[in-house]
């Protein structure tokens, strides 16, 4: 009967014409004369409800809707007596969405819009007629609109145009933001605004079959990845570089050829300059998206790769062979002295442990500020490069953030710059002024106490060749051996590769003034493959030659006391022995004061701590090349 009554009620009949509405709210309150109440188990009918209520309720909308199987009281609560109600007795009070919605309840408690105090029929105002959206963003976008001005910003960008088109893969508004658990973009909190400003994109655009099938550019979320912004914000410091939204904007995300985008070559010295204020546009023409593996569109820097690579495959397949085939002899080498000293075929050298002086105090200090200034750039340099890394995550969080990373990176390469302009002026010095050594420049370069390389040095390389393969005898060295006078041009290489591309990327602005913007893509590439190439060589090479050779192991002391016995120097450099003992030169080389206990304990434990932490720094970049493969 009270469907009967709805169903006139809502249909304007004859019948229901004839009849006074003042008629039809008794007849409504008579049929209720035996309220059906809640605590008998059973729901107020709702077409009782509609009957009084359905100038503002559609009943054919809310029987169709998403609440329509649902009684008037599951949510009016308080509906326990239809005629009280009737009658005004019973106070409806707030309807409470959380008793069946605890989930969206929840996350809307602790989302933004409760601390604005929008509640649950500010969005749903179409709460007797709601239906399913079914995962159409349109009508999401709709809902914001209601409220948000940013939305008319939005509904022109290239997101809100294809959503408006029916595309569901474009990004909406829930997309970024999320439904109920819309969380405040807090400028107090930078990193927790610049964060979301990136991680709501990379959601989509890391999605290379969502991106594929768009025809979207599929490789924005791994070269910004690649690049010195993206590798902060995964290492955990967005907030100090530029993240998606700083260039691209949050809601008016358009082409790049479109003359009103924040990308738009037109625009773009405007939008570098929210972040480097002396922007040019030589500056511009940096690729922000630049992949090094793509011939095509980027032959610069492909081959620029393909030569880094190139370099360091070669160095290091060379020397590697080098070290290994070394290894192995000596091995050999020492196993046959060893069995020779057992059987006394070898005696002792008489005076073998007199010192004599190889190595005079600044070489000492520059040595060490080699290690110190190496070792820094290379802890705080190495956890950039593999940001993908958990252990990169630990050693930024102990230097206490990328900043302070960053800075002391910078304090080591200033130190860097310092031994390398000292390592000049003692150039300058030897060919120009010393007074011990004969000769003019010319014969000075090429002299046997020049670490410039000369004629000796080939016959040395083959010599030395010969003996790997047990074919001669070990050849017998001058003050300077090849591999130590590599190690020191390495320098010189090392210095224009790894400190020239460092210096433009440190100031950037300053050379964005004079060099297109691309330049600083190659840098990048430069730095880092140059830098991986010198903390591979001087972890693995370098280490070896000095203190892991068969003869050395485990540390050679010579570069922190400056001092070598006899023995050491005849069985290493007989050569340089020999032309000392001919010119009357080895006497004047004799240590008179060798190096007290506390000296040798402070600095062999610092040699050792430097060592340990070269070798833990190679067993990360392993591990990282390991992980890759697979």
């Amino acid at each position: 009967m009270h469907c009967f009554c709805l169903y006139l009620f809502n249909h304007r009949t004859g019948m229901l014409n004839m009849l006074s509405r003042m008629t039809f709210l008794i007849l409504i309150i008579f049929l209720s004369a035996y309220p059906l109440r809640a605590e008998q188990g059973l729901p107020v009918d709702s077409a009782a409800c509609l009957g009084c209520h359905g100038d503002k309720i559609s009943a054919t909308a809310f029987v169709s809707s998403v609440h329509g199987k649902n009684g008037c009281n599951s949510c009016h609560v308080q509906l326990t007596d239809l005629s009280r109600h009737v009658k005004g007795q019973i106070k409806m009070e707030r309807v409470r969405c959380e008793r069946c919605h605890k989930k969206e309840n929840a996350e809307h408690y602790s989302s933004v819009h409760i601390q604005k105090d929008v509640k649950c029929a500010d969005c749903h105002t179409d709460i007797h007629s709601h239906r399913y959206w079914k995962k159409d963003k349109r009508i999401v976008v709709a809902k914001c609109i209601q409220c948000h001005d940013q939305e008319a910003v939005y509904r022109q960008s290239i997101h809100g145009k294809t959503v408006a088109a029916g595309n569901q893969d474009s990004a909406a508004c829930n997309d970024c933001h999320n439904l109920h658990d819309i969380k405040p973009i807090n400028a107090q909190k930078l990193n927790v605004s610049k964060a979301f400003h990136t991680k709501v994109c990379l959601t989509c655009h890391s999605d290379e079959k969502m991106m594929k099938r768009n025809n979207v550019f599929n490789v924005a979320t791994r070269t910004y990845m690649d690049s010195y912004h993206g590798k902060n914000y995964r290492l955990g410091y967005p907030e100090k570089v530029a993240g998606c939204s700083d260039c691209h904007t949050a809601h008016s995300v358009l082409k790049a050829s479109d003359p009103l985008s924040t990308v738009h070559p037109d625009n773009l010295v405007a939008t570098c300059k929210q972040c480097h204020k002396h922007a040019t546009s030589k500056f511009t023409k940096f690729y922000a998206h630049g992949e090094h593996t793509d011939r095509e569109k980027y032959p610069l820097l492909y081959w620029t790769f393909v030569l880094m690579v190139g370099l360091l495959v070669s160095t290091f397949t060379v020397f590697w062979v080098h070290t290994l085939l070394w290894m192995y002899r000596g091995f050999i080498d020492n196993r046959e002295k060893a069995a020779l000293l057992a059987e006394g075929a070898i005696g002792h050298m008489p005076g073998g442990f007199k010192q004599y002086r190889r190595f005079n105090t600044r070489h000492i200090i520059l040595h060490i500020l080699v290690i110190v200034s190496f070792l820094g750039l290379a802890l705080t340099g190495l956890p950039l490069k593999f940001s993908d890394q958990e252990l990169s995550k630990l050693l930024m969080a102990l230097f206490g953030g990328a900043a302070n990373a960053a800075l002391i990176h910078r304090i080591c390469a200033v130190i860097t710059f310092v031994y390398f302009l000292s390592a000049n002026a003692m150039c300058i010095h030897f060919l120009f002024f010393r007074k011990d050594i004969p000769g003019n420049w010319m014969q000075r370069l090429l002299g046997p106490d020049s670490l410039c390389p000369n004629e000796r040095d080939v016959k040395d390389i083959t010599a030395m060749i010969r003996w790997f393969f047990f074919k001669g005898p070990k050849p017998t060295f001058e003050r300077w051996t090849y591999w130590e006078k590599f190690d020191f041009l390495a320098v010189f290489w090392g210095m224009f590769a790894i400190g020239g591309s460092g210096l433009m990327l440190w100031f950037p602005e300053f050379f964005g003034q004079i060099y297109p913007g691309w330049m600083f893509n190659v840098a990048t590439i430069v730095h880092s493959d140059e830098a991986l190439l010198a903390t591979g060589f001087i972890f693995t090479v370098h280490f070896f030659n000095t203190h892991f050779r068969p003869e050395k192991f485990p540390m050679d002391f010579v570069i922190f006391n400056g001092q070598i016995s006899k023995h050491e120097f005849i069985e290493e450099r007989r050569d340089q022995w020999q032309r000392y003992e001919k010119e009357g030169k080895t006497e004047q080389c004799i240590v008179k004061k060798r190096s007290g206990a506390f000296f040798d304990f402070f600095f062999k434990g610092f040699g050792f701590l430097a060592l340990f932490l070269g070798i833990a720094l190679l067993f990360l970049m392993l591990y990282t090349f390991v992980t890759a493969l697979h």
